[in-house]
Formats: structure tokens, C-alpha cells, sequence
């Protein structure tokens, strides 16, 4: 009973200091996260901005709402992956206060939940992200660059890596696809890949542009080569289990930071960006918008028809931003 007795204790204790002096409860929860110095400084410039907006609201910790903290995050002047990590913070540490409080909702998470969430809708936010040319023709000659690993044993990992690339951006395939890839459904030298779902209505078969055939074969090879097991075309480890959706991720970083692409991008490279990219390069040569939307297995023509338009708009936005900075040269 006396264990009970401290917790409540503990708790009352808590609580108290988040009505009392919500900024310095803020800290000392900040200071248990084991964060870096530098998030930790952004983190409490965020948090500070929404404590004074719940001032000028005349809201609490305690009393704030839904509708409050949706107008807090609609009236950032930030793009919508800032608003999300603000939206994020106050998700963890309402979740925290409630808690402590024994309430069981959080009025930040139905935000965050909602995809029509006003706070979304934000003129500044970037549009869809492409890879400039010169920034998809730096990754290709990465991809054919000589390997920088001396040791088999790490030597497949860095071809299975620069596979995963290539058939991102020469194939357009999505993370799972990749994962997901069987060796029944590719093979050397093909230009067809088969992304099996499933429902087999759903099962659709897309092309491999040049440079990915090449690349895909050679790690083919080398993996049949080191004796890998399981039927993953990629698979995570030796021991033939799937990749992580990170390891794709920091894989792809590497090849960015490789081909020295990351240091003129502001944004960072994701598989989206490089399927994207893919579907960017067949318009600008001219394949049929329906065509494309086949390939990336899009169940409905309007949203092939939705990513040309957003590859039109970016590609024009592009070619002002390179006519105006020539001129600022001139």
C-alpha cells in the first residue's frame, strides 16, 4: 500500500508542476528523452511557441483542445513536414500529461490522424520532389562506379544497396515492392520486373530502364555468387531475412552522400523521390501518362494524371530558377 501511496504521490506531484509551470515540466521531461543537445533546443523552441499561443488563446495544458492545437499548427509559417514534427512534439507530451492525468485521448492525435486536416493545406509546402538531371545522372555514374568495400563479406551488401537505387530510380518500385521482390519475378538481363500482389488482379509487371538491368544483374550474380539464402531479391542480412524499411532508407543516403548529390539538395532522397524520378524521365521522353501509371501500378488513371502535372509545374519551376540565376551571372 505504501508503494501505491508514493506513486500517487509521484504523480500528484507531476501534475502539479505541468499546471503550475508547464515550460519548466516541459525541461525536466526533455532532460529523460536522451536527446541531442541540438533537438533538444529545437524541441523547446517549439514547445515555447505553443505555450504562447495557448496563452493568447487563454488555454492550458489541462483545458486545451482539439480545435486549439489544429489552429496552432494551421498558423505556423513553416512547410508541412515542420508543422507534423511540431504536431509530433505535443502528441508525446500530451500523451505524457495524460498520463499522468489517467485520461485516455489525446487531442493532438485526431489531428494528426486526419488527412484533411486543414494545418496540410499549406501554400508553402513543397510540392512533389524529383531529381534534377544532372542530380539522377550523378547517381547513375555512382551506381557504375568501382566498389569501395575490400571485404567480400560487405562487398554484397554495397551491390545489393546500389540495386535497391537502381530499380527504384530506373523501375519505380515502392519500398515494399522492394522488399517484398522474389527471385521468381526478376531475372538477368531482363527489362521486366513482376510486382506480385496479394490479390493476382493486382499483380502488374513494369520496365527496367538500361542502367537498372545492368545494375540488378550484377547483383544478381554476386548474390547467387555468395551463396545467399532464401528467394528475396534483397534480402536484410546473410541469414536471408527482409530488409528493414530503415536499412532502405540509410542505404539510399549513402549512395546520395556517394554521389555528392546531398550536398545541393535541401531535400533528403527517398524511394518516393527516386520512383518519382523515374516517372519524371519516361514523360520527358514522351511515354503515354497512362502507360507510366501502369508501370507504378496506379489503380487509377487520375493519379498518373495528378504526378505529370506535378512533374509539369516542378520542371517549369525549374527551368525559371535556372534562367534567373544565368541572368544573375550575366
Amino acid at each position: 500500500m505504501a508503494s501505491s501511496t508514493s506513486s500517487r504521490d509521484l504523480f500528484d506531484q507531476q501534475r502539479q508542476d505541468w499546471q503550475r509551470d508547464p515550460a519548466a515540466a516541459f525541461d525536466a521531461w526533455l532532460a529523460s528523452q536522451d536527446l541531442r543537445r541540438s533537438s533538444a533546443e529545437v524541441y523547446r523552441v517549439q514547445w515555447g511557441r505553443f505555450l504562447e499561443w495557448l496563452a493568447l488563446k487563454r488555454k492550458t495544458i489541462m483545458t486545451v483542445d482539439t480545435g486549439t492545437i489544429a489552429e496552432f499548427v494551421a498558423s505556423l509559417d513553416v512547410k508541412k513536414p515542420q508543422r507534423l514534427r511540431y504536431l509530433r512534439l505535443i502528441e508525446r507530451v500530451l500523451d505524457h500529461v495524460r498520463e499522468i492525468e489517467l485520461a485516455s485521448t489525446n487531442p493532438a492525435r485526431f489531428i494528426a490522424q486526419d488527412g484533411e486536416a486543414a494545418w496540410r493545406n499549406a501554400r508553402e509546402n513543397e510540392p512533389t520532389g524529383f531529381l534534377t538531371p544532372n542530380e539522377r545522372a550523378a547517381i547513375i555514374g555512382q551506381l557504375f562506379s568501382p566498389l569501395v568495400e575490400p571485404s567480400a563479406a560487405k562487398r554484397w551488401r554495397e551491390r545489393r544497396d546500389r540495386a535497391l537505387v537502381a530499380i527504384f530510380l530506373g523501375g519505380g518500385l515502392k519500398t515494399g515492392d522492394a522488399i517484398a521482390l522474389t527471385l521468381d519475378c526478376v531475372a538477368i538481363g531482363s527489362e521486366s520486373v513482376t510486382i506480385e500482389a496479394a490479390n493476382p488482379v493486382f499483380t502488374r509487371v513494369t520496365r527496367l530502364t538500361p542502367f537498372a538491368v545492368d545494375v540488378l544483374g550484377a547483383w544478381l550474380e554476386a548474390r547467387r555468387l555468395a551463396g545467399l539464402p532464401g528467394q528475396l531479391v534483397f534480402p536484410g542480412s546473410p541469414s536471408g531475412r527482409p530488409m528493414h524499411k530503415a536499412t532502405v532508407l540509410r542505404a539510399i543516403d549513402a549512395l546520395m552522400e556517394a554521389a555528392r548529390v546531398a550536398e545541393t539538395r535541401a531535400e533528403r532522397a527517398s524511394p518516393q523521390t527516386l520512383r518519382n524520378t523515374f516517372a519524371a524521365d519516361l514523360f520527358e521522353r514522351g511515354v503515354d501518362t497512362d502507360q507510366v501509371g501502369q508501370w507504378l501500378g496506379f489503380l487509377q488513371p487520375i493519379s498518373a494524371g495528378r504526378l505529370h502535372r506535378a512533374w509539369k509545374t516542378w520542371a517549369e519551376r525549374e527551368a525559371t530558377q535556372h534562367a534567373s540565376a544565368e541572368s544573375d551571372e550575366a
